[in-house]
């Protein structure tokens, strides 16, 4: 038993659920009001982020039996392919089929319970997204740039607009500019995976956003997203809290710029290698460097979400204060 959930946590990306955690606060810090009762709090947060993370493992494990062909080929995803081969397809589509059966249940009991339908049309657009990103025949993961369309609505926008709705039908200037800035960045982080799959996508023709545009300008593209992305997100909490009654906590924005030079600086790095690797005309070593530094992203996805994560903690308790 202990094993099977062990293989079916790996198959579906329990890393998620940390950046899943961090759209859940972003989402409550903007939308929840205080007047809002502590037990009607934490139970919609407990749906919400069920909700969450469902949809997620669903997506990441579509994700992983549409790829499995691919992934026999990239000795970085042999443990994913050896935990589906371990637990079965057949008994993973099984799993698959439950989930969406659960899920679909909770978005509909919640949308009762919030007396907002726009809630289970937002799930159901999020999850045929998720569903039709990897799996053909419609594959969006290769139809260039309707990848990072699907991407930004489903890992930037609608996580965190969901956790939104639900305490809230009105939508703050500010909040709107935060959530951009978000998606923005998330694509920009994001962008390294594909510059990591990069050759490998090459080879089997699959027309991601990253092969359609080449090495260079992709990895200066995850540049001016993560850029342009802090930018927004902090301008929102700047109007925020300088319109609010504590406007001295304007100062611990000053983390958002820290981490994203951390980010950057590594990401400068790809994108020097990925001129030379052009110039150089496609040599190995070149290659295995780029392919190694783009496999730290995990990190740097870490590293911005959780500082975007403890923003958006500290603007959720600003509000309860008296």
């Amino acid at each position: 038993m202990l094993k099977s959930i062990r293989l079916i946590a790996t198959i579906s990306r329990a890393e998620f659920i940390l950046p899943n955690l961090g759209s859940l606060i972003m989402g409550v810090a903007w939308g929840v009001t205080s007047d809002i009762s502590l037990t009607n709090l934490i139970i919609l947060i407990i749906l919400s982020f069920s909700i969450i993370n469902l949809s997620s493992a669903i997506g990441a494990q579509i994700n992983t039996l549409s790829d499995y062909e691919l992934d026999l080929k990239d000795d970085r995803k042999k443990k994913l392919v050896q935990s589906l081969d371990s637990f079965g397809k057949n008994r993973m589509k099984v799993v698959l089929l439950i989930e969406f059966i659960i899920t679909l249940i909770l978005v509909i009991l919640f949308m009762v319970l919030q007396n907002n339908p726009i809630l289970l049309l937002m799930w159901v657009v999020g999850i045929s997204l998720g569903w039709i990103y990897s799996a053909p025949p419609v594959r969006l993961k290769s139809r260039s740039w309707l990848a990072p369309v699907s991407l930004i609505l489903v890992l930037g926008i609608f996580p965190v607009l969901f956790a939104y709705l639900t305490f809230t039908s009105v939508f703050q200037l500010f909040f709107l500019l935060a959530i951009a800035g978000l998606a923005l960045t998330i694509y920009g982080v994001i962008i390294p995976t594909e510059i990591r799959d990069y050759f490998g996508d090459k080879v089997m023709d699959i027309d991601t956003m990253t092969v359609h545009l080449g090495l260079v300008k992709a990895s200066f593209t995850c540049i001016v997203l993560i850029c342009l992305g802090g930018i927004l997100f902090t301008t929102a909490f700047l109007l925020e809290w300088m319109n609010g009654p504590r406007p001295f906590l304007s100062f611990l924005l000053l983390i958002i710029p820290i981490s994203i030079f951390y980010v950057i600086r590594s990401v400068k790095k790809l994108y020097s290698l990925s001129k030379e690797y052009i110039i150089s005309q496609e040599n190995n070593s070149l290659k295995d460097q780029i392919i190694n530094i783009s496999a730290h992203n995990p990190k740097w996805i870490m590293i911005i979400t959780q500082t975007y994560s403890i923003l958006s903690i500290i603007l959720l308790v600003n509000k309860f204060l008296i």
